[in-house]
């Protein structure tokens, strides 16, 4: 069973217009709610994919209320750790374009007992791997991802974290299973630009000297790379259909990822498929089977490093 913990979830309302102007009064074309946060995402998912998971999450005021039925109306099993503040509200606007605006509160403070109940609840949960995603609200310290990782592998199970900044950071000394940036995080993460295959892959490989055992890294219309211990592959497909969202993609390939084995190209390959999949879906919805085509991605050992990304 894959675990996640979102410390910081959220209820996702996006709007789709023809044209963001700003300063003017628009109607939207059209609107829906759902349930948000990284690790939630990764969890509807596998759920819209027959795999087994559950979402550990803070959830407190009138928003928790309606985020905990959205998720039980998608059929996603829930450890819900009461808190006292209220979850967030995240803005999506979507233009005609392509064009996604997001505004993201920073959420409820958590205060350490709070914070710990997180951490208790996952350790708890007997899961095959735990996945640590996301911002980390306000009040929980850095070292969050890090005693997770710690908490995982004292439970036998494996980890992996999707997160950025200092949190990120700081949980790479702790030895998670894998690690799972975008190219901005891994560029952040590593200190170092990334403008071709090969740049990437390098700061792969930073991330794995500072201690992460693999490292998923989605690059948005380039695919993912994945560099661990058996080899370097890069994945690749393209768009169907039109890009409608954004939102939740690359959660949607971390829960490809891992519900295909944790590991190696075709996991990387499922990724993939999940990940583009996706990006054709409004809103932060996630992909069902009927969604994913794996054929059409294209996967490469040891990729050119002189690929330029777009």
């Amino acid at each position: 069973m894959i675990v996640t913990v979102t410390a910081n979830p959220s209820l996702d309302r996006t709007i789709e217009v023809d044209r963001l102007r700003r300063g003017e009064v628009q109607r939207a074309q059209n609107a829906r709610v759902d349930a948000g946060g990284k690790g939630v995402n990764v969890s509807r998912a596998l759920v819209a994919n027959g795999r087994a998971t559950r979402a550990v999450l803070s959830a407190g005021g009138h928003a928790g209320i309606e985020l905990i039925a959205l998720l039980d109306a998608a059929r996603v099993p829930v450890t819900e750790v009461p808190v006292a503040g209220g979850v967030r509200s995240n803005l999506t606007l979507a233009e005609a374009d392509g064009t996604v605006t997001k505004l993201n509160e920073a959420g409820p403070v958590l205060d350490a007992a709070e914070a710990a109940a997180l951490l208790d609840a996952a350790a708890r949960s007997g899961a095959d791997w735990i996945a640590g995603c996301g911002s980390l609200p306000p009040g929980v310290g850095t070292g969050f991802y890090a005693t997770l990782v710690d908490r995982a592998h004292a439970a036998g199970a494996k980890s992996v974290v999707d997160s950025s900044g200092p949190a990120f950071e700081a949980c790479l000394a702790a030895g998670p299973d894998l690690v799972k940036p975008n190219l901005e995080e891994l560029a952040e993460a590593a200190r170092m630009p990334i403008a071709t295959l090969g740049d990437a892959v390098k700061a792969a490989e930073a991330l794995r000297d500072a201690g992460a055992g693999a490292v998923l890294a989605s690059l948005g219309a380039d695919g993912a790379i994945l560099v661990e211990a058996g080899g370097v592959w890069h994945a690749k497909a393209p768009l169907a259909r039109p890009v409608a969202s954004t939102v939740g993609a690359g959660d949607a390939a971390l829960a490809g990822f891992l519900a295909a084995g944790g590991q190696g190209p075709n996991a990387l390959a499922a990724a993939v498929a999940w990940g583009t999949a996706a990006v054709a879906l409004p809103g932060s919805i996630m992909p069902a089977p009927h969604d994913i085509d794996l054929d059409a991605v294209e996967t490469t050992a040891a990729p050119a490093a002189s690929r330029i990304l777009s």
